[in-house]
């Protein structure tokens, strides 16, 4: 998958090390339609100082924390600024949640 990189490359490419060409293909397909590119979280934390805070959390599935920050303006913008350092991270860990997801689809394709 060329567009990945750094840590989560590392880390696809160790979970799909023993798969056969089918089960690549299925994986790929899937993990590719659930995945969120960590621009997209850039641009949802951006518009969090200028329309509405908190949409980043939304996408990454933490609805516990957007509607926090959407009540409370980001924590104030501290939250916000905090989280456009801390976007490739938050975008790993929820790809990273989304690939383990992903391996036990596949793996259970694989004993059928």
């Amino acid at each position: 998958m060329p567009d990945l990189q750094g840590q989560e490359l590392a880390y696809i490419q160790n979970l799909v090390k023993d798969y056969d060409d089918k089960q690549l293909h299925n994986f790929a397909n899937i993990y590719r339609s659930r995945r969120k590119e960590p621009n997209l979280i850039l641009l949802t934390t951006l518009l969090g100082f200028v329309v509405v805070a908190g949409v980043q959390r939304f996408l990454v599935g933490q609805i516990g924390m957007g509607i926090l920050y959407l009540f409370t303006g980001g924590l104030c913008l501290i939250g916000t600024i905090v989280d456009l350092v801390n976007y490739q991270e938050m975008a790993f860990t929820y790809n990273r949640n989304v690939a383990n997801e992903v391996n036990g689809v596949v793996s259970t394709m694989k004993e059928s």
